[in-house]
C-alpha cells in the first residue's frame, strides 16, 4: 500500500525551533493537526549524521517513536560557496548553545574576511523527512540559490535569513513577509515534493 499523510491527522514537527515550527505549521496548510516536539517534551536527539537529509530522518524517527504519532522533521542550513560550503549542516551549531544568530552570521562574514573572497554566492538547503512510528520514512530535499549582502537586513524570519537575498530579488528573506518567503524557500521547495509524494 503506497504511504500517504491523511487530511486531519495528528502529527508533530519535530522541532525545538520556534520560527521552524511555525513556517512548517504554515505549510501543513491546516491540513493536520501540528503539535511540536517541544510541547510534548520530547527530548532533541543527537545530530549525528553528515548530511541533511540524514539529519532529518533522525529527527523524525526519534520522534514518531518517541511520540507514537507520524512525524514532520527538517533539517536546513546556509552553505556558502566561498567557504566550502559551510556552514552547511553546522549552521545551527555556528549560532552556539543559545542560539544566537546574530553571532553566527558575524561569524560567516569575518570567515569571508579572512577568506578576502568576493564570491558572495550561497544557498539555503532543507531536507523534510516523514516518519511513521516504528514504521517506514520519506525524505526530500530543496534548495534556493542566492547571495550573500552584509550588514543583516530585516528582523523577519529567523536564522541566516537578514543575510540572504535570494536569485532575483531584491529583498533578504529577513525583509519579506512569511508569505513572500513561504512562497521561494528551500523549505517550501522541499514541501512541494514531499506534498507530491504523500498528501491525499
Amino acid at each position: 500500500m503506497p504511504l500517504s499523510l491523511p487530511a486531519g491527522a495528528r502529527i508533530v514537527a519535530a522541532t525545538h525551533n520556534a520560527g521552524k515550527a511555525r513556517e512548517l505549521a504554515a505549510l501543513m496548510e491546516a491540513r493536520f493537526e501540528v503539535v511540536t516536539a517541544a510541547s510534548l517534551g520530547l527530548p532533541e536527539p543527537e545530530e549525528t549524521e553528515q548530511t541533511f537529509v540524514g539529519n532529518a530522518l533522525v529527527k523524525a524517527r526519534a520522534a514518531a517513536d518517541a511520540a507514537g504519532l507520524i512525524a514532520l522533521a527538517d533539517d536546513s542550513g546556509l552553505s556558502v560557496s566561498a567557504l566550502a560550503g559551510a556552514p552547511g549542516i553546522y549552521s545551527a551549531r555556528w549560532a552556539g548553545p543559545n542560539r544566537d544568530f546574530s553571532h553566527a552570521m558575524r561569524l560567516v562574514e569575518q570567515r569571508l574576511d579572512e577568506n578576502r573572497s568576493d564570491d558572495a554566492s550561497a544557498w539555503f538547503t532543507s531536507a523534510l523527512a516523514v516518519a511513521w512510528p516504528n514504521g517506514p520514512a520519506v525524505v526530500v530535499e530543496g534548495r534556493v540559490d542566492g547571495r550573500l549582502t552584509f550588514p543583516p537586513r530585516g528582523d523577519k524570519g529567523f536564522g541566516y535569513d537578514p543575510i540572504f537575498i535570494p536569485e532575483g530579488h531584491a529583498l533578504t528573506f529577513g525583509e519579506m513577509d512569511a508569505a513572500q518567503k513561504d512562497r521561494l524557500s528551500h523549505r517550501s521547495r522541499a514541501f512541494t515534493k514531499l506534498k507530491a509524494a504523500l498528501f491525499e
